[in-house]
């Protein structure tokens, strides 16, 4: 499994209207489109002094998951245009790290 992870970063202003931008279009726009190797979504929000920091991280099944929705430039991030606007600033590429271990209670 493949973890892309990405970095983005807003004015307080904006964190609201950023995470439900990614609520209600980056999410659901990806979980709709039902794309092969999509696994999960994950995103992390917290106030970093004067900015508030943004962290998504998407299970993949492989590399090639992640290259076949984002392309041969895969770490390039891909940020439209109408969203840039909610952004202070942001990592110009996402990494990627193979899971090598996840552990769940026992129940």
């Amino acid at each position: 499994m493949i973890s892309r992870i990405w970095h983005g970063y807003t004015r307080p202003g904006n964190a609201d209207a950023y995470e439900a931008l990614l609520r209600d279009e980056v999410i659901t726009g990806i979980e709709s489109r039902s794309i092969d190797g999509f696994h999960e979504i994950q995103v992390f929000r917290r106030d970093v002094g004067d900015e508030v920091e943004f962290i998504t991280i998407i299970f993949w099944d492989s590399l090639d998951s992640v290259r076949a929705v984002a392309g041969p430039n895969y770490e390039t991030a891909v940020i439209p245009e109408d969203r840039r606007k909610y952004l202070k600033r942001f990592d110009p590429k996402a990494v990627h790290f193979e899971v090598v271990s996840t552990q769940r209670p026992v129940s």
